[in-house]
């Protein structure tokens, strides 16, 4: 299960495209605790997932700590920087998560436009890209606007949650356009098959007006 909050409004990435095989390739930079890597690894099982991590020590916690999966058929873990590993090859996928951080909370390349464009570029058709936003000591603007510039304005942010972390959301292909009623509905099938729960993002999402006419559009 996912606990924090930041992480859960990562996975509302799931409701974007209402396709029962997505997402098949996953590319996620930064691993953390391993929280995201292991609920796609347990609620994907088609899923094959590729982890790109700079530090081996947080690899090594993972592994020992927090139970990270040992299976090179469906998870990959490379030990690389974010930004050279999208750029040094030319693989491409359905669904990227980007939650890089040095050891004080920058993220570096990980928040410039060509690294954005890279991602871009990366994704397939109808692919989606979620980034968490955190550790802008001058706000979230400048960095949702260069998502924004990278995606041809296909980009929205959620509203900020409880711990101040803000989830960007940027898609490529067949424009997203969903009722939020239709979203809710989706929401709450998620939440049966994988107990997660996204009904306090999509409030949030529907107090701030971010859905005009009351339609999700990226």
């Amino acid at each position: 299960h996912l606990e924090l909050d930041y992480t859960r409004e990562m996975m509302a990435s799931l409701l974007l495209r209402d396709d029962a095989r997505f997402p098949r390739k996953v590319l996620l930079i930064g691993l953390g605790a391993a929280s995201l890597a292991k609920f796609l690894y347990r609620n994907c099982p088609l899923a094959k997932l590729t982890v790109v991590e700079i530090e081996p020590r947080v690899v090594a916690a993972a592994r020992q700590f927090f139970k990270l999966p040992e299976d090179p058929l469906r998870l990959n873990i490379v030990i690389a920087d974010g930004a050279q590993y999208i750029a040094g090859n030319d693989k491409t996928y359905d669904l990227i998560l980007v939650d890089g951080y040095d050891a004080d909370a920058r993220p570096g390349e990980l928040d410039m436009l060509p690294f954005y464009q890279m991602c871009r570029a990366r994704l397939n058709h109808n692919g989606v890209l979620a980034v968490n936003l955190l550790g802008r000591s001058r706000g979230h603007q400048a960095s949702v606007e260069r998502i924004k510039t990278a995606f041809n304005e296909r980009a929205l942010a959620l509203p900020a949650c409880d711990s101040g972390n803000v989830i960007a959301l940027a898609t490529t292909g067949e424009k997203v356009e969903i009722p939020l009623h239709k979203l809710k509905e989706q929401a709450l099938e998620l939440k049966e098959k994988t107990s997660l729960n996204l009904s306090s993002a999509l409030m949030r999402l529907e107090q701030a007006k971010s859905c005009l006419g009351g339609m999700l559009t990226i």
